[in-house]
């Protein structure tokens, strides 16, 4: 499988698994069974009454951490920035009440409005940081930028701990399956010697909630447990709670482990702004390639 195929199957697995678990956000496993049965396809609805293929914030901002870093991947937070307001200005549907908290304390410091965020609301390891840090896996080829920028751009609005270490750990996943590694070898070789460690393997005792540790554990459970690309997020979306966001970060590895082209079509071609997502996929990779002969010479 090409490298190009699974980056471009990374972005389209944050999307899909969005869109489809996107009508079933906040919902119970029963209301779903009773409105729905299980959710097979991409409906649109839910809460945010969204057109079938529509996406939400996890992916919009995947885009913004995306574009900031191919604007400038030697210090990409400002552009990153940048990006997050454009797109909180455009009146977005969705938006997590720790990332708009720090939107809105935002005064020319990002780590400074992330502190402030953390101080009003009492608590701030949400799993916002966590659902868009997949680009900095995909452009980076270097460990060490890979650890230092998905610290970063977390650090942009969630300043609690657990959301940073989780970023690391989802995108130096992300790396080895990069690299063609398994599923099963990658988690596990990231999570030892972690909180997560030991807690993914059985059915996770914690709601599919939004915080960071029950989100990023039921992710990485569906992840050791499916089969394929339409199971992992399938199970994501009927999991309910945070669904939108499980399935997005569920996605997202799972679309680099089974490349693009093993996402069902039905799948990829519903989501609305493919033809976006295709051009950041071919512009990811270019930068990548750039990236990486810079480091060999």
């Amino acid at each position: 499988m090409s490298l190009e195929d699974r980056i471009k199957g990374g972005l389209f697995g944050v999307a899909v698994g969005d869109a489809l678990g996107g009508t079933t956000e906040f919902m119970s496993t029963g209301e779903i069974e009773r409105q729905h049965g299980y959710v097979t396809e991409i409906i649109g609805g839910g809460v945010w009454e969204l057109q079938p293929g529509e996406v939400t914030d996890d992916t919009m901002m995947t885009i913004c951490v995306a574009e900031g870093i191919l604007a400038n991947p030697q210090q990409p937070m400002a552009d990153i920035g940048i990006k997050f307001l454009e797109w909180y200005r455009s009146n977005p549907k969705d938006i997590g009440n720790i990332i708009r908290q720090a939107f809105r304390n935002y005064n020319g410091n990002w780590f400074e409005a992330s502190f402030l965020a953390d101080l009003d609301l009492g608590r701030s390891a949400g799993n916002g940081s966590l659902m868009r840090c997949l680009p900095v896996a995909l452009v980076y080829p270097q460990l060490a930028d890979i650890e230092a920028k998905a610290r970063m751009q977390s650090k942009m609005t969630h300043y609690d701990e657990l959301s940073s270490e989780a970023c690391v750990i989802y995108c130096k996943i992300a790396r080895r399956l990069l690299n063609g590694e398994g599923f099963v070898a990658a988690i596990h070789a990231e999570v030892g010697g972690t909180l997560y460690a030991g807690k993914i393997e059985e059915t996770p005792d914690c709601e599919p909630s939004g915080f960071v540790v029950d989100s990023f554990r039921w992710a990485l459970h569906i992840l050791l447990h499916a089969a394929s690309f339409e199971e992992v997020v399938q199970k994501a979306a009927n999991l309910g709670g945070d669904s939108d966001t499980i399935g997005a970060i569920a996605g997202g590895l799972a679309g680099i482990y089974y490349g693009y082209e093993q996402i069902p079509r039905r799948y990829a071609e519903r989501i609305l702004i493919k033809e976006q997502l295709t051009d950041l996929s071919e512009r990811i990779v270019a930068k990548r390639a750039a990236l990486q002969g810079s480091a060999i010479e």
